[in-house]
């Protein structure tokens, strides 16, 4: 996979082994920006000992208003062997209790997180596995590593591929994300829990509202309504933070007006859609769960907002 790397929908072909770089910059190397349990997840990820996030570098897309650009745009993190990234999923399952292993924006290291994982799992030490992706994916990839992914955590971000080029740089996100969330879906169903309300298998769809852009979120909303399930666990997100190069872009720079979310909230309850959450309208989000704010590392982050 590495020597001919196509893993995401760009199917850049680079040898990351021989030091070549692709779109996403990512080398041969997993590299890891910060870990331990996070409580900014939606509450079934979360339980009383946090989601056992590893937030990996580098990522597929190109996000104007990227909250987490130090590592996924500027590549800040670590470099760590094989080895040292299954002692961190060893931590966050032994040391740190967490309640899964949530793997954010895995889709550049696929290959090292499996072989990291594979000897913690054949010695019994297993906790979920959370795909927590942008939605910008390769079917053949997602069904190449499918062992990895026992809960999809899957954003539709887009319905118009002019929108997903314009602030993501990610021509034919429409099409890739929807493929990758009806795979999702028909592998894993719905959302499963525990006696505890834990996650244990199953899919959830986020829908983070974006500014001047909530038509495209109802898009969305109506296109999972007829070609998936209205049993989808869905997560309608208010968070939008002007980030990075957003600051400085119309209409990015702005944050998404009360009528504009309350629009999409409704067209949720229109539609049928009556498992998962609907955050609420907040204009000031508190920046504890902004990645610019995290320190690189081991520690826990965030609390949770859903």
């Amino acid at each position: 996979m590495l020597e001919n790397c196509r893993l995401c929908p760009r199917a850049c072909g680079v040898n990351r082994l021989a030091g070549e770089r692709g779109f996403c910059g990512a080398g041969a190397l997993p590299r890891v920006f910060r870990w331990g349990p996070h409580f900014g997840e939606e509450p079934p990820l979360v339980g009383e000992r946090g989601s056992g996030a590893v937030f990996f570098s580098r990522c597929t897309m190109r996000c104007i208003y990227c909250q987490n650009s130090p590592w996924s745009w500027k590549g800040e993190g670590e470099d760590v062997t094989v080895e040292r990234l299954r002692g961190i999923f060893r931590d966050l399952a032994l040391r740190d209790g967490c309640s899964n292993w949530n793997l954010v924006t895995p889709g550049p290291w696929l290959p090292q997180i499996r072989e990291a994982t594979a000897p913690l799992i054949s010695a019994d030490i297993r906790l979920p596995f959370v795909y927590n992706t942008s939605g910008f994916e390769s079917a053949e990839t997602l069904d190449a590593y499918q062992d990895l992914c026992d809960i999809a955590l899957c954003d539709l971000r887009y319905s118009r591929d002019a929108t997903a080029a314009e602030a993501s740089c990610a021509p034919g996100y429409v099409e890739a994300s929807r493929a990758a969330f009806k795979r999702f879906w028909n592998r894993l169903g719905p959302l499963e829990t525990d006696g505890s309300g834990l996650a244990r298998r199953g899919t959830i769809c986020r829908i983070l509202v974006l500014p001047g852009h909530a038509a495209e979120a109802v898009e969305n909303l109506a296109w999972l309504a007829t070609n998936v399930s209205t049993s989808v666990h869905v997560s309608v997100m208010s968070q939008y933070t002007p980030s990075y190069r957003a600051k400085e872009i119309a209409p990015w720079n702005a944050t998404v007006a009360e009528e504009e979310y309350a629009t999409v909230a409704e067209a949720a309850a229109d539609f049928g859609f009556e498992n998962g959450w609907v955050q609420d309208f907040e204009s000031n989000k508190p920046s504890g769960l902004l990645g610019e704010n995290m320190s690189p590392g081991d520690g826990p982050a965030g609390e949770n907002e859903n």
